[in-house]
């Protein structure tokens, strides 16, 4: 499969609740890490895909689960998906010494994560 999943991450409206529930469920190992905006727990199933909690980072917006999915250039395949009709959620955004991210809305309204390597 030429672009896989490789993250999924949880925005949630109470990330200990959840760390609580999903570990529990699933004996996930959850890593904790102090980010600028806050903490952010690393999911580490054991195998297959991994992924991270945080706290819902928009005001009023209900828990939700959000698939990242790799590419080989973040900046075009950001533009290839506006050009066929989404709408950029997140704009193209370093996280220093892992890659770059973006978020984008498909013209249903689902949301996916473009994710490109250091």
């Amino acid at each position: 499969m030429g672009n896989p999943f490789v993250h999924v991450e949880l925005s949630s409206t109470d990330p200990a609740a959840a760390k609580a529930f999903y570990g529990e469920l699933f004996s996930w190992t959850l890593e904790d890490t102090e980010m600028p905006v806050g903490t952010y727990t690393m999911i580490n199933p054991g195998e297959g895909t991994g992924g991270g909690m945080m706290r819902q980072p928009m005001p009023g917006a209900p828990s939700a689960w959000l698939p990242y999915v790799v590419v080989d250039d973040i900046k075009a395949s950001t533009e290839q998906a506006i050009a066929l009709g989404a709408t950029v959620l997140m704009d193209v955004t370093a996280i220093p010494g892992m890659g770059h991210y973006s978020i984008i809305q498909d013209p249903t309204g689902a949301a996916i994560g473009l994710w490109q390597m250091a």
